[in-house]
Formats: C-alpha cells, structure tokens, sequence
C-alpha cells in the first residue's frame, strides 16, 4: 500500500471535543470520521485493525468449538415480546415500525435471536451442548456517547450464546470461555486485563465477569483489593461495614434544626460526626411511581445498581410533592409515613445514638438507636463499598478504588430466555427441560480503541504486531533521489514477494512530516531509507516503542526485519 493513495487526513492539531487520548489520537491518525453522534466511519487503518482483532476472536472462539452464525441487524417486536424485554428495557432499544406497520427493533444485543435460531433444533437432550457466535453490527440508543469509539451506539460487536442441560456443563464451559477472554484481550496486546465481577443488568441471570482495562479515563469503577485479589465491578461489589458503638445509649430527642436540609449542615449543627448520622435518599420505581426511601450513614453513597436489582425495577430520583407524605430535608426513618417503601443500608447498623430527620419541617432526631426505636428494622446492602474499605474474600480493610474500561463481558443467564420463549427439550427420561444459557461478549471496535489508550505515547498509537494496520512502515527520505528511491522500491517489492504487510511512503514531503504521519499510524516497524545511510549501504531499522534502533546492510534488512517480526509475535504469544 502506498501513502500517498491512503483515503484519509493526518493532522496535529488535538480536536476540541475528545476527552480521551484515543479518541484524539484516532481522529488526528485518520482512522475514523465522526458521522453522528455516537457514530462514525472507519478509514482503512481501523478497518484492518478490526478485521485482525476479529479473526483472533474467531479463532479462539473456534478453539471452544464455537459455530459462527449471522443474526439479523432488523428484528420483529415480537421476538423481544416473547422474551418481555421489549417492555423492560428502556430508551437504549430503538423500536420502530416497517411500512407494514409491523413493530421492529434494531438489535442490540441477540439472545432473543439465538432462542429462536435453535429452539426447533434443541428439542433433544442428545445435541447438547453447542455454541453460536456471530460478529455483526448492532445499535443501542446510548444516552451519553463519549471517548470516540468506548462508548458508541453503533458498533461491532462478537456474542456468543451456549446452550446446557445442567449448571455444571454451563459453568465448565462458561470457565473455559474466561480463559478464553484472557488469551484474546492477550493476543491484542492488552493481557493487563483484569476480571472483575459483574452486575448481569438487563441480561439477567446471577453470575457474570466484566474484563477491564484499568485506566484512569475508564468509565467503571472498580473494587480491588491488593492483599487476596478479591476485583468486584463497584455496582456489585459487597460493602461490609464494621460500626463499632460503646457510647452510652441516649433518649430519643427531637432538635429544632432551623435552615439545615442536608446531612452537613445538620451535623454541623449539633457538633455531631457525620459517621453517626442517618441519610434520607429518594426514588421513584419507572413500574409504578412507587416512592422508595433508603437510609445510610451519612458518609456514604447509595448504590443504585444495588437498589434496582433489589426493586426489579427502573429507579429516578424522586419528585416529593406535599401529596406524598415526605418532607424534603427532613426524612428519618422514625414515624415515616406509610406512603413510602423503606430500606435501610448495612451501614447504620450497630451505631448507638444516630442524627436523622424528624419527618418535620426545621426539626432532627438525635439519639435514634434502629434495633430500639424502629419495630422490625432488616438491614441490606445498598451502599457503595469505600476506598480502604473491608475486602468481601479477606476481610482486611484493603479495598482500593480505580477505574476501568470494559473490554469484554459474560454472563451465565439460566433459563431466563429458554423459559419465556418456551424453548424446551427432551431429557433421557422423557421429561420436558429448559436449556441453560451462557451468554459472552466482546466489542470490536472498543477493543481497538482500549488498546491504542493503554499503548500510545504523545506522538500516536503505539499498536502491537498482532492487530497493527500494517507490520512495516517504509519510509523513503528523498524520494527525489535516484539511488534511494530505486533501494526503496526494491524493498518494497522484496517485502510484499516475502508475505509482510508494509506501507509505503515515497512522498515528496519534509522528513517531519514523514515521521509525523508514520507516529500516528503507530505501525510496529519502521524502514528509513535515505541518501545519507546508503553511503554506507545501510537502512536504518526502528521500532514504534523505540526498543529498537539499529543500522542494517541493505542486503540483511529482509532477514532482519523477519526476526524482528517474529520476536514481537512471540512476545505476545508468550
């Protein structure tokens, strides 16, 4: 491929809205062109890296005697009927209607569809179990798109669906489809990929893992403790806390608390530490406008991942009328009214002599004990766990808190499908099963991105051998001179006779401009050739990562670049 014939611009100037150093660096390297919001065009260069990342995702998909299939990217309302999520799921699912007047939806995401490609074909216990994957473009309506192509509407993406008759088949492989994500996020040149605990969402089932690439621009937030090992995604992540009270226990008092509507002011107030105060968040259930009170101590926060799996339902914050009995700056857990579902968090339990409010405009309790003062109080985490916070697995107070972007998921979902879309078979007694479900997947196009943030430099992406754009980068420094441009063409054709991936340049451009555009189509290997060194007949080989740079004879440069071809590929192999 030649340089000069590469559809798309390169340019230095940072675009004004990427927050991301992959997403500036994309853009600025010609790789894709913003279309909408949420959407772009790929260039060539991020079309080939795709196309590699890929067709190492077929093969280990493949390697776990995976089939691929092709889903459609339109589907029929009715399948996301059948399965009740075209109800449950929110704004993401963009439904419209054909000229028919039939409802459709745009697929983002296929478990419906795999249901219903196999169900006929999974009538008997004999043909369990099986795999199906495809690799396809899919919407999802996403509120907030941000970072370039980390968080888009539409994308690529690689899901895979199994199928079980028993939950030890489904986690026997289900561990082998980890180890799997741990070779493929390897291959791409990320294995510093971390498998956390997941929350399963609008998927459903009660097991799943997240695999993050831990990075201070990630979108998670994760639980990690250094001690055990123990990595939890924060939505999922345990929050044990530890309150250890010996104060004498107080009376029950109501304080007149004239202006103070937040925990702060109110602690501030009463000269009382805020770790020894109960606070009132506020919802409403999106099922039935429900209002829903949840209390935790005062320094904590409430976990809505947590709330909404415990609710089953879609949460927002509330919007407190006179009607409903709650009194906006002023709402303990004490004579609250009973127009109102009240939860209180694992975090207050245990603390003697509690600040909260009163349910009375400009008055608060003090000296409120839970166990004493509220007849059947029950305890449950929904607050999220802290930084230096109690591991769940070793119990130390060892929790750090960090950041990371998702790579990949997987979920073991049951017969949360199988079972709502009657997708049933014949077990060796004679008896009517549902299959057991596995679903794993992993976006393309995020992937690429997630590997340019964890391996760039000021200059442009730093991408590895595996999934670069090209493997070698030939650069002919004055092309305008005979002997140079002859020694680069040579070497031109002597790598494509030889099966390597090159690109070209013999443009008539300063070598700072060459070398601008070369760091930003961050390709493993670099060739120069140039008057100067074929004085001594030499090429001056380099690496993108500069742990190479040496001087080669023109007749050795073939060999050389092999070997250094093969010792990158062996480094990430290893």
């Amino acid at each position: 491929m030649k340089l000069e014939k590469l559809v798309g611009d390169r340019f230095k100037e940072k675009p004004a809205d990427c927050v991301i150093d992959s997403h500036a660096l994309m853009i600025r390297g010609g790789y894709m062109k913003y279309v909408a919001n949420g959407i772009y065009s790929q260039y060539m260069p991020l079309k080939r890296i795709c196309r590699k990342i890929e067709n190492i995702i077929r093969e280990e998909m493949d390697a776990l005697d995976g089939q691929e299939v092709q889903f459609p990217v339109v589907l029929p309302a009715d399948l996301w009927k059948e399965s009740g999520r075209y109800e449950s799921v929110g704004g993401e699912l963009l439904r419209f209607s054909d000229r028919n007047n039939a409802q459709m939806v745009l697929g983002m995401t296929h478990e419906e569809a795999s249901v219903q490609l196999v169900r006929e074909y999974g009538q008997t216990y004999s043909r369990y179990p099986f795999m199906i994957y495809q690799i396809q473009t899919k919407f999802r309506d996403e509120a907030r798109p941000r970072a370039g192509m980390i968080r888009v509407r539409e994308f690529t993406m690689k899901d895979a669906y199994s199928f079980h008759t028993s939950q030890e088949d489904l986690q026997e492989f289900y561990d082998r489809c980890l180890a799997s994500y741990h070779k493929i996020f390897a291959r791409a040149g990320i294995p510093e990929t971390v498998c956390v605990q997941g929350d399963s969402g609008m998927m459903g089932g009660s097991i799943s893992h997240e695999f993050m690439l831990v990075t201070p621009v990630g979108e998670d937030s994760l639980a990690i403790c250094p001690e055990c090992g123990y990595s939890a995604n924060m939505e999922t992540a345990e929050n044990i806390v530890v309150n250890e009270d010996d104060s004498p226990m107080e009376e029950l008092r109501m304080v007149h608390t004239p202006g103070a509507q937040t925990i702060e002011a109110v602690c501030t107030f009463l000269g009382s530490d805020v770790k020894k105060s109960c606070k009132a968040v506020v919802y409403q259930k999106d099922s039935d406008d429900g209002y829903v009170v949840v209390f935790v101590r005062g320094d904590m926060e409430v976990n809505e991942t947590k709330l909404r799996n415990y609710l089953k339902s879609e949460i927002r914050p509330a919007d407190i009328t006179e009607e409903c009995g709650l009194v906006a700056g002023y709402i303990g857990p004490y004579k609250i009214t009973d127009n109102c579902q009240v939860l209180l968090d694992n975090s207050l339990k245990g603390i003697h002599n509690l600040v909260c409010g009163a349910n009375v405009e400009e008055y608060h309790y003090s000296g409120l004990n839970i166990e004493r003062d509220i007849e059947g109080a029950e305890y449950m985490d929904l607050s999220k766990i802290q930084e230096g916070g109690i591991c769940p697995v070793c119990h130390k107070h060892t929790i750090t808190l960090t950041r990371g972007i998702e790579v990949g998921n997987i979920f073991q979902l049951g017969t949360k499908y199988t079972k709502s879309m009657n997708m049933q078979y014949v077990d060796p007694d004679g008896n009517m099963q549902e299959p057991l479900m596995g679903c794993y997947g992993i976006g393309v196009g995020r992937l690429a991105a997630s590997v340019c943030e964890a391996h760039h430099d000021e200059y442009g992406p730093i991408w590895p051998i595996s999934i670069a754009p090209w493997q070698v980068h030939l650069c002919c420094l004055r092309s305008d001179d005979q002997e140079a441009k002859a020694c680069a063409d040579s070497l031109y054709k002597e790598l494509q006779d030889n099966g390597i991936e090159v690109i070209y340049d013999d443009r008539k451009v300063r070598p700072g401009v060459m070398f601008s555009d070369a760091d930003l189509l961050g390709v493993p290997i670099r060739i120069i050739v140039s008057p100067r060194n074929l004085k001594e007949n030499c090429c001056e080989i380099v690496t993108r990562d500069k742990s190479v740079s040496l001087k080669a004879p023109v007749d050795t440069v073939l060999a050389e670049v092999k070997q250094l071809i093969g010792d990158q590929i062996l480094s990430i192999v290893d």
